[in-house]
């Protein structure tokens, strides 16, 4: 468990919980989800003396939910959401069959097929309780987006000048826990574009061995499990999306002080939320496209091979309307007919092989030019 004190421009990280608000901010209470559950007890006394209110114990349990899909839901002192992120985990943890878990891409224990990167998205929740002056957060226990923004946001304190304009924008410190919240949810969106890359590239080397003719591709099961999962990656974006939408919506039912400050907070979360949807759009774009040029590569596939099909089809059919005349000269002097005209003439075999072969050369050259022997280029 890691907490952080926000007042300002300045950060301050602890490990314990405190026993009152800053001055002037707010508090951060960042743990995984077993620190979550073992230290259930000691976080809502925690909260009820900060903020005189408790977690409700139905919205406890979806925080300790390792497989709830992204929702909202709020209650009238805080707001919570749940998150299922886009990660990419380490090799090792890939391997191990008790990593497959808490991804929704494949069942424990299941031996996963497909490109890589598939095997290492990670897809576990994390969950958000929005109070506030109090931000709850509760991640998987190898949640490098968690250290990734602790570390950034402790870093922008120490190099931050309080004059520099940028302090409202991404780089700077949150102004309140529902502005860190959003920023938390759109890096860990942000963490799919990085993987985006690869797996473009190994559909794309998929998709040029489908269309090279002389390939012959064996990846089915590989290719199916794909499809799978970015077909279940889009209905995780679709979540993500109906999630964010819904908190979206109810920015507009929060009741905002007169005051300019608190004015221009409640437009750049607004702002900010249309952006965390405006990058979910471009996930789901992304895969939705994945999808569509891996279905098209398949189509075109099994059209080349129904092409190849047809051209030997074709060249075997002009073979044979070749030499049917020719079978049908052999079959006539092959008559048991006692007289038949060339029959006993010494001249005559050499005239009719001779009839034969012009006959074959000449349907061949206009089976040719008609191109129905023609070799299909590569």
């Amino acid at each position: 468990m890691r907490v952080f004190s926000v007042s300002g421009t300045q950060v301050q990280a602890g490990l314990a919980l405190p026993e009152q608000l800053p001055e002037h901010g707010y508090l951060w209470i960042a743990c995984s989800r077993e620190a979550f559950l073992a230290e259930l007890s000691a976080i809502q006394s925690t909260l009820e003396k900060l903020t005189g209110q408790t977690l409700v114990d139905l919205h406890v349990s979806d925080l300790l939910n390792a497989q709830l899909p992204s929702r909202f839901d709020y209650s009238s002192h805080y707001d919570l959401m749940v998150f299922r992120r886009l990660a990419q985990r380490p090799d090792s943890a890939a391997a191990s069959p008790t990593a497959l878990t808490n991804n929704g891409l494949t069942a424990q224990g299941a031996k996963r097929s497909g490109p890589p990167v598939l095997h290492r998205i990670d897809t576990s929740p994390v969950g958000f309780a929005v109070f506030d002056r109090v931000l709850v957060s509760v991640h998987p226990a190898d949640c490098a987006v968690r250290e990734a923004y602790a570390s950034r946001l402790l870093a922008s304190t120490q190099a931050h000048d309080a004059t520099d304009p940028r302090s409202t924008g991404a780089r700077g410190v949150p102004h309140n826990p529902a502005d860190m919240m959003l920023r938390i949810v759109s890096h860990m969106v942000d963490g799919y574009l990085d993987l985006r890359r690869e797996l473009s590239r190994q559909l794309d080397h998929w998709q040029a061995e489908l269309l090279h003719p002389r390939t012959r591709f064996n990846r089915w099961d590989a290719l199916l499990h794909a499809r799978m999962a970015l077909h279940q990656l889009e209905a995780l974006c679709d979540d993500q999306h109906t999630a964010m939408q819904s908190w979206t919506e109810s920015l507009d039912s929060w009741r905002i002080a007169p005051d300019n400050t608190a004015q221009r907070e409640h437009e750049l979360l607004k702002i900010r939320s249309r952006d965390v949807l405006e990058h979910i759009d471009r996930v789901v774009q992304h895969v939705r496209r994945l999808e569509h040029n891996t279905e098209t590569a398949v189509q075109m596939h099994f059209n080349v091979q129904g092409n190849r099909t047809n051209d030997i089809m074709r060249t075997l059919t002009a073979l044979t309307a070749i030499f049917l005349p020719l079978n049908l000269i052999a079959g006539i002097f092959g008559m048991n007919f006692e007289f038949i005209p060339w029959l006993h003439q010494a001249s005559a075999f050499w005239w009719t092989l001779g009839t034969m072969g012009f006959i074959a050369l000449s349907m061949g050259l206009l089976f040719w030019r008609k191109r129905y022997l023609a070799r299909t280029g590569d």
